[in-house]
């Protein structure tokens, strides 16, 4: 286990050298941030100035190398859209993303697991032909689409929910929340369901498709020939089977809620780390783009090692395969 450790602790190193180095390089191409901080009727001793004041002017391996530097004690420079230090900047829009993360990520597995094992259980009713097709809803609907619906359904017709905001936040330490509030409860309803609908959709239609799967193997029926009852057979036997795939992708799938929570956030306004990217981008600000990729790898990074590792503890024949191996 020690040496499945660290052999996954380096591969994850060497992945975000290479996430950093493929943005750093990317971002030297989105456009001229001297440009946008100073504007069009700047003086070329000002636009000199301000670059060589940035260390736009060292050579690419100098500036990578700089940034790799100060990003390992945590700097990431300096917004150049708000003149704010970047990591102080994306701490502060943090809980409003890992929040929302939360909420839908939460929903999706414990729905999709749920319905899952029902369609699969009783794959000939009515009801779960219904909940199938309803499902092709959250997979061929696009986000920003089912984000527009919601709102013109339960925010302007209905009147139920907010259509955008945070709502009220209390601060816990640098930590902000809206659990805490009514209003903040309300607000992240609508964008909990958006962000989290096409992740149930696709984790219901895995342990479905898994389950179906399992219980048809040989020992599952020669656990009923025992004469075991059917919730020790389907909770005790199919479904600890099942869920091996699914905890891969359910890790994956919550990388993809953090780091594609962008159309979400723009959509109902969330004050989170995606509309954050949203305004860099059309400002050029690439520190904050920057350290904004670098920490969707990290994320992607640390979900994959925790997967690899459940993996590793759940699946006995990894331990078994090891084990032969030595």
């Amino acid at each position: 286990m020690l040496a499945f450790t660290i052999r996954r602790l380096a591969q994850s190193v060497l992945v975000m050298l290479a996430v950093a180095l493929v943005a750093f390089a990317l971002f030297r191409f989105v456009g001229d941030p001297v440009a946008t901080m100073l504007g069009q009727e700047a003086s070329a001793a000002d636009r000199a100035a301000l670059r060589d004041q940035l260390g736009l002017n060292d050579p690419f391996v100098v500036q990578f190398w700089n940034f790799i530097t100060r990003a390992v004690q945590g700097d990431f420079g300096v917004s150049y859209r708000l003149r704010e230090p970047v990591l102080p900047l994306i701490l502060s829009r943090l809980p409003a993303t890992l929040e929302l993360a939360l909420v839908s990520g939460t929903a999706a597995f414990i729905g999709g697991v749920g319905l899952g094992i029902y369609t699969a259980l009783r794959r000939k009713g009515w009801l779960s032909n219904l909940i199938m097709t309803v499902s092709l809803i959250g997979v061929s609907l696009p986000t920003f689409l089912i984000g527009v619906l919601l709102i013109w359904i339960f925010a302007v017709e209905l009147k139920w929910l907010p259509s955008f905001g945070r709502g009220e936040t209390v601060r816990l330490g640098w930590w902000t929340t809206g659990f805490l509030t009514p209003s903040g409860r309300a607000s992240l309803i609508l964008p909990a369901i958006t962000l989290g609908l096409y992740q149930m959709t696709l984790i219901m239609r895995l342990v479905r498709a898994e389950m179906l799967e399992v219980l048809r193997a040989d020992y599952i029926k020669f656990a009923r020939a025992r004469g075991l009852s059917q919730r020790a057979i389907h909770f005790g036997h199919a479904l600890k089977n099942t869920l091996v795939p699914v905890i891969t992708i359910t890790g994956l799938q919550l990388g993809s809620i953090i780091a594609f929570s962008i159309i979400t956030e723009t959509v109902f306004q969330w004050p989170g780390v995606g509309a954050l990217f949203i305004n860099s981008v059309q400002a050029v600000d690439v520190p904050v783009m920057a350290a904004y990729l670098m920490m969707i790898a990290l994320v992607f990074v640390v979900i994959n090692l925790i997967v690899d590792m459940l993996y590793y503890a759940v699946d006995p024949r990894l331990r078994a395969d090891r084990g032969a191996a030595h």
